[in-house]
């Protein structure tokens, strides 16, 4: 809906000349100085060191011959940070989020129905075998070795948050299986979340664990693979919206770079994505692809990519390159509890220019004797992305007062939890002179949380984090013509 001066287009020039030739922006005017040029849509998605890093980098592991059995299961880790290959417990302090543990659930069971993926080799006196090395390795246990005990090791497959398969085999010439350990079993029972093949059979043993020189060494019997028939679709991350699974990985803008993560787990590329360092143009990452990389049909890593414009199936055109599968890709998109934060409802009809006080989602309100110092227009030369931004300070210039802009309903946010308020902001409308007192105040439940002094800007990213109490307000008020201040690309989001 649009008040009724809302459709006003071009009028003439002579009219609207004031204040040594500045056409004030309800008259179409042409800003005093132009905005620095910017690719909104930025880089995309860089596939190729993408690639050429999972060559590089080694998440093989499992069941060390000296960790203790029933260990929580490992904590999810970045191996790779945009083409770096990083010691997992070495935090990357340079994307503001501790990278070395990030503590998640990962894949769901749903049921106990398994599938054998390999048999042992047998336990003829001469028989030798491999454990898996594999990525995604989750603990392992000890189950009674009076037999060869599958139906306990699904058992505990089925009770380990994020298993998927389990490698069972018997370790010798390890005291600590046979003597220390309570459960005094050699028959290991390795809990993996991604499923593995014979050919991943890589731990031979091989290693003298005795006090004595020249002790026995180490060696496997009996190795054999499980894999679970029943898992369900992983977490979908608090504040964000699964996109349907995706046929390959996204190639598209807005790309703000990648990690390999040591497990397939949404909930921590969630938290990568959260706590990512905003960009320039297109502030805080907003999407993230989460897939996995498969390298001549073995499980390799795992792609949290991210992104500040939210992706969509059409862009997910990788499949692979060379003997690189992209499997299991898919798309969580970062929820706006602000509608139409950009105002590109805001349509002109088919024309170029127009200007509201009001749409269905904003107010824009004026003090008593006011005149449009709150605004709402579609003009592309304005706005920071697309055709429409908001403007605070008289459009007509007919007055100095400043102007309110309010989101026209409560928002659908959980009570006490954090949110991120993100908005662009600029003020060089009306060029160095004219801009020294540029504003803006942000409220949150009619409560002052925070306020730019910025005088003359180009657009330039803000953002406040505030608790929620649940159906919360927030309104912007700031301007003062002719220092003019635009909004736009709001969001409020889940920190």
């Amino acid at each position: 809906m649009v008040s009724s001066p809302g459709f006003v287009v071009f009028l003439s020039l002579a009219v609207s000349l004031v204040e040594c030739g500045l056409v004030y922006p309800a008259f179409q005017g042409i800003p005093a100085t132009n905005a620095d040029p910017y690719n909104f849509n930025g880089s995309t998605t860089d596939s190729n060191v993408i690639v050429s890093t999972a060559f590089q980098v080694d998440q093989k592991s499992g069941a060390s011959t000296d960790a203790p059995p029933n260990l929580p299961a490992s904590n999810t880790t970045v191996t790779a940070i945009d083409g770096e290959v990083v010691n997992a417990t070495v935090p990357a302090s340079r994307r503001s989020v501790s990278f070395a543990v990030v503590d998640n659930q990962i894949l769901q069971r749903g049921g106990s129905d398994y599938t054998q993926v390999f048999a042992g080799t047998g336990t003829s006196r001469q028989d030798r075998d491999a454990a898996i090395m594999g990525t995604s390795y989750l603990t392992y246990t000890l189950v009674n070795n009076a037999t060869y005990n599958v139906a306990d090791c699904l058992a505990f497959c089925d009770a380990t948050s994020g298993c998927a398969f389990v490698n069972l085999y018997y370790e010798y010439n390890n005291g600590m299986l046979d003597y220390v350990y309570p459960q005094h079993s050699n028959l290991k029972c390795v809990a993996y979340g991604d499923v593995h093949s014979a050919k991943e059979k890589l731990n031979f043993g091989g290693q003298s664990l005795s006090d004595t020189p020249n002790g026995p060494l180490t060696y496997i019997q009996e190795s054999s693979g499980w894999a679970s028939e029943s898992l369900s679709d992983p977490p979908t991350p608090k504040g964000y919206d699964p996109l349907p699974d995706l046929n390959g990985a996204n190639e598209a803008p807005g790309y703000m770079g990648f990690v390999f993560l040591n497990k397939y787990d949404t909930e921590a590329c969630a938290a990568i994505c959260n706590n990512q360092d905003p960009n320039d143009v297109g502030g805080a990452c907003k999407y993230f692809n989460i897939w996995r990389a498969v390298v001549d049909q073995v499980p390799t890593t795992y792609t949290c990519a991210l992104y500040y414009i939210p992706a969509d199936p059409s862009t997910a055109t990788n499949y692979g390159q060379g003997n690189l599968t992209v499997t299991q890709s898919r798309g969580y998109k970062r929820m706006n509890y602000v509608s139409n934060g950009g105002f590109e409802d805001f349509t002109c009809g088919g024309l170029i220019f127009c200007y509201t006080d009001k749409t269905e989602d904003w107010l824009a309100s004026s003090p008593k004797d006011g005149d449009y110092d709150a605004s709402i227009f579609h003009y592309q030369p304005y706005a920071h992305s697309g055709n429409s931004v908001a403007l605070l300070g008289s459009a007509f210039g007919r007055d100095g007062y400043t102007g309110t802009l309010t989101y026209a309903s409560g928002l659908s946010t959980e009570p006490d939890v954090e949110y991120v308020i993100e908005f662009f902001h600029s003020s060089y409308y009306s060029g160095q002179g004219g801009e020294l007192e540029a504003f803006v105040e942000v409220y949150w439940n009619g409560n002052l949380i925070g306020s730019i002094h910025p005088g003359y800007s180009q657009w330039k990213y803000y953002k406040f984090v505030v608790v929620a109490k649940g159906n919360d307000e927030l309104d912007f008020r700031g301007g003062k013509a002719p220092s003019y201040d635009f909004l736009d690309d709001i969001y409020v989001m889940r920190a």
